[in-house]
């Protein structure tokens, strides 16, 4: 980075329907790839795009963030303008603010979170909610689906709800919250911020969460998952459409005191 550029933090949503995920694959279409097109373009030379998380297929957003690299012409204001008059309809650019020039979106976040909706009532089959959630259909006993996201609550490690393959970091996860709340008139939303998460966790939990919530299966499987029973396994994992990353949490620093910044988006 030259002394005449400016490292951007950027905060995205997108519509993941459309895109093989965040990172960026030969021959699909992906979220970095057009934000890093749409940015080489405006600039004039290859830029690079950084995530904060690399969402799946089919996983959207309301609170990714990024960060880029642009000549030091560019201001805030501009650079947001030129993203979103340029961007695909299925991506959206919040802000732009300038940025420490270490800062990296991925591994400076102390903490993420994610929401899940399960669409319980007929109508989330609309077409205008379809895209947007699991439209499951049917009514859920939330009791115990709510029992099950509490024990989900501490560190833990998440073997078992994570896809198969040993990460580099271990499966040992610190979730700060989890909890089910009303989607509107529609369903569910489940919320969850931890300081990891591992590939598709989320979407185990909650295929877990939802069969038990079916009575499919015994509450207490949570817990024995959670620790790991080398005699269960978990459901299979939810859909990809119902998920949203929130938002990402980063470390700050006020007179000399670590706090943090918190920039989780709820999902209505």
């Amino acid at each position: 980075m030259s002394e005449n550029e400016t490292r951007f933090k950027l905060t995205l949503h997108y519509d993941g329907s459309a895109f093989h995920g965040w990172q960026v694959q030969p021959g699909q279409p992906t979220v970095q790839g057009a934000v890093e097109a749409v940015i080489s373009r405006i600039t004039g030379e290859p830029r690079t795009v950084t995530g904060a998380g690399r969402t799946d297929t089919g996983v959207h957003a309301t609170g990714q963030v990024a960060s880029v690299t642009v000549p030091g012409k560019w201001t805030s204001r501009t650079l947001v303008r030129a993203l979103n008059g340029t961007l695909p309809a299925g991506v959206w650019v919040q802000d732009a603010t300038p940025a420490d020039p270490g800062f990296h979106p991925r591994f400076d976040a102390v903490a993420r979170g994610y929401a899940y909706r399960v669409g319980t009532a007929p109508e989330a089959a609309s077409p205008f909610h379809r895209p947007w959630c699991w439209p499951l259909g049917r009514p859920l006993d939330m009791d115990a689906a709510c029992r099950a996201a509490e024990a989900i609550r501490g560190e833990h490690e998440f073997h078992a709800f994570a896809k198969a393959g040993q990460p580099k970091r271990g499966h040992a996860c610190r979730v700060m919250s989890a909890r089910w709340r009303p989607w509107e008139e529609l369903g569910a939303v489940f919320e969850i911020t931890a300081n990891r998460f591992l590939h598709r966790m989320v979407r185990y939990l909650v295929g877990t969460m939802v069969d038990i919530a079916l009575g499919r299966r015994k509450e207490e499987d949570m817990v024995l998952l959670l620790n790991n029973d080398p005699a269960m396994t978990t459901s299979p994992p939810a859909p990809p459409q119902g998920l949203f990353l929130t938002g990402v949490e980063y470390p700050v620093v006020t007179r000399g005191k670590r706090n943090v910044n918190r920039t989780l988006h709820s999902v209505k």
